[in-house]
Order: structure tokens, then sequence, then C-alpha cells
């Protein structure tokens, strides 16, 4: 759907945007559809329909305890990493900003890696926790490396990059070293939705629903704070608050994220740009958008992985990063990535 002419008035762009939201609820509902009929038994509508109403339904539970939470956990994991990617490229000015090549992930593979290898966890209602701290240690670490308030796009991708490469580093390192741990890891460290159980799935909405929350309501603070920090008082917004605010919701949404699926990249770098497309820069469009066009993006990816790796599959990790390559050397050769 391309932006609306500029003369147009707000009220008939706002309709567009609002039809254009209602069209992308849409789509999720498809890719949902395919995402619980394909697998490594191919489920027709109807088998489909009976499996999710009908306990003496031969693929019941086929759809209950696999497609399912398999399917909520792509919903929720994608919402995460698109809204994340979006308040984060928002706070930083920098289009580049993405969890997975940021280093926020890895702040929290990091941390999971350290509390399986060290001390023995491996439940997710353990290393969710560490998963926590570790995503909302990188990212403060993140904005302070990068300059703070007078960051530029260009310290905060280096810092990003350096941080990140640091940290999964340390997580081969360890994983290395420990066979114990890379045995438990291995999916997970790719990225995964192949584990999905529904004890996940009811684990990681409190967290995934709380940052979602937050990040929404940051929409106007952030709108205002693009255009500096005294327009931003002027208008009524806070930004020291908006900032910190800004970090908890990342914080919330990433960790999550990578505790329940591992480090999952470029969902966050590639919607927001799309989303920009159609909505224009304003959050209070743009991360709505996000929040349900990333999940069509990562189950879409998750459906393919099932589909080219028949009778077997590709985690999903690995076919959004084969996506998201070439895309982010799109951004790089346009100019449009990173400017100092």
């Amino acid at each position: 759907m391309p932006q609306p002419p500029l003369g147009r008035p707000p009220g008939s762009r706002n309709a567009l945007r609002a039809a254009g939201l209602a069209v992308s609820l849409l789509v999720l509902l498809a890719v949902v559809v395919l995402s619980i009929g394909f697998g490594a038994r191919t489920l027709s509508l109807g088998e489909v329909w009976h499996g999710l109403l009908d306990h003496d339904s031969s693929a019941y539970t086929v759809v209950h305890r696999m497609r399912l939470p398999r399917t909520l956990l792509g919903l929720l994991a994608g919402a995460a990493l698109g809204l994340a990617g979006g308040v984060m490229q928002a706070l930083t000015r920098n289009p580049l900003a993405d969890p997975g090549l940021m280093g926020i992930n890895a702040g929290a593979s990091a941390a999971v890696a350290s509390a399986a290898s060290f001390l023995g966890v491996t439940a997710f209602s353990g290393y969710v926790w560490f998963a926590l701290a570790g995503a909302g240690v990188v990212a403060a670490l993140l904005y302070l490396v990068g300059g703070g308030r007078g960051a530029t796009p260009a310290r905060l991708a280096l810092a990003g990059a350096a941080l990140n490469a640091t940290l999964y580093s340390y997580v081969s390192a360890v994983m290395l070293l420990d066979t114990a741990s890379l045995d438990k890891m291995r999916f997970w460290t790719v990225g995964s939705l192949a584990d999905a159980q529904p004890a996940t799935v009811v684990k990681v909405l409190p967290f995934v629903a709380a940052g979602l929350l937050l990040a929404l309501a940051l929409a106007r603070p952030l709108n205002a704070l693009a255009l500096g920090d005294d327009s931003a008082r002027a208008l009524g917004a806070r930004p020291a608050l908006t900032r910190s605010a800004a970090i908890v919701a990342v914080t919330l949404l990433c960790g999550a994220a990578t505790a329940a699926c591992g480090p999952i990249v470029f969902v966050g770098l590639m919607v927001p740009h799309f989303v920009r497309a159609l909505t224009g820069p304003d959050l209070r469009w743009l991360l709505p958008y996000c929040a349900v066009l990333a999940p069509v993006l990562l189950l879409g990816a998750d459906v393919l992985g099932r589909v080219l790796g028949s009778p077997g599959e590709l985690q999903v990790g690995i076919v959004t990063t084969v996506l998201g390559g070439p895309l982010f050397l799109c951004f790089v050769r346009r100019g449009k990535a990173v400017r100092a």
C-alpha cells in the first residue's frame, strides 16, 4: 500500500492506515493457518478445525501439543522482536538498530549460556530472568558506550557490533568447553520454534504483554523526542523517563523472546523499515503495524523452513538470517543505513 500523498487530509491518511492495519491482520490470520497446517504431516483446513475443537479428532494431538504452541510462540516472539526494533530505531535515531545486530539478543544469550553451564539452569522459568538481566545490561551499556543523548547512528552501530561479536564469542567458548550445554542449546542458539511447549507460551506471555503495552504507550513520547529534548519538554514529554522506559520495554521484549526461542536476528530490522514506507515515521501507527507484521515474517520464515527442509526442517533463525542478510546489504548500498 503506497503512502498517501502529502496533500491528503490527515483523516483520510489515518483511514488508509487503519485499513492497511486491518489487511495486515488478515494476512497474519492466513499465516497462522499455514503455520498450523504445515509440518511433517500436512493437515487440511477441515482437519485443523477439528483438531482445534474435537478431542476425538486424529489431528487433536498434533494441533494442540505441537502446531498450536509453536504458532503462538511465533506470534509472541515476532511481535516482541518487531516492537523492540521499532522502539530501538526511534530511541537511537539509527535505522540499523536491531536487537540481533546491536547486541541485545547476544546479551540475553550470554546470560542464558552462563546460567546453563555454570548454574545448571535449563528450564525457561529459571533462565528467563537471566535473559532479561543480560538484555537489560547490554541495552544500557550500548546506550552509554554509544554516547548517550549525543550518540550518532555510526557510533551506536559500531558499539553494537563490538558488543555483539564479543558476547557471541563468549557464548561459543562456553558451549565448546561444556559439551552438555552444547547438546542442550545447539538448536536454541540458532533460533528455533521447534521445541515450543504450551508451558513456555504461558510463561513468556506476561513478559511480552508488559513490554508490548509499555512500547505502545511510548509512541507519543518517542515522537516528541525525535524533535529534540527541548521541543519534547515543551510538548510535555520527559526525555530521561522516556529513554529509561524504552530501555525497559526493549529489555522485556528481547529478553523474553530470546529466552523462549533463542537469538533471532533481522526481524527487528526488516519489519520497521518495511512498515515505515507504509505509515511514515509516526510511531502511533508504526509500532502497531510492527506488532502485526513481525509475526507474519517470523511465522512465514518458520513455515518456509519446514517446506524447504522437508522431511526435516530449517530452523527459523537460519531462514531469517538468509532473508535478512541481502536486505541489510541493500540498505547499506543505498546509503540509508549508517549516517553519522
